[in-house]
């Protein structure tokens, strides 16, 4: 079946980095536009970043454009973002999406982790 698990995330002190991962089975990676989001408690989820699944372009929130980056590895069937240079108001859960390319309204969450960034 169909999964997409995320790490990575955890405590934090602001100015540091963490490196998120989140892991795909079950569907055709490299057809997928691959996606990072984030909710804050209280607040809805926002898009963080996106990467496509040719030629590997990507695109980032303005909050967050500088200090993320998102990368995938379509040989492990993973998607990766690495921040870095992290804020109070980057806590959040981090969630993973896939969306088909070729079949419009597929899409795939995974089950998200927590950053928490504080001293």
């Amino acid at each position: 079946q169909v999964q997409l698990v995320e790490s990575g995330g955890g405590l934090v002190q602001p100015g540091g980095s963490l490196r998120l991962s989140c892991a795909a089975s079950g569907f055709t990676f490299s057809s997928y536009v691959m996606s990072w989001y984030r909710q804050a408690p209280g607040k809805e989820r926002e898009l963080v970043a996106t990467i496509f699944s040719i030629g590997g372009s990507s695109n980032y929130a303005d909050s967050v454009k500088g200090r993320f980056t998102i990368s995938r590895d379509n040989a492990k069937n993973t998607v990766y973002l690495q921040m870095n240079s992290l804020k109070p108001e980057d806590t959040a859960v981090y969630y993973c999406k896939a969306a088909s390319v070729v079949l419009a309204g597929r899409h795939y969450w995974g089950q998200g982790t927590q950053v928490t960034v504080s001293s």
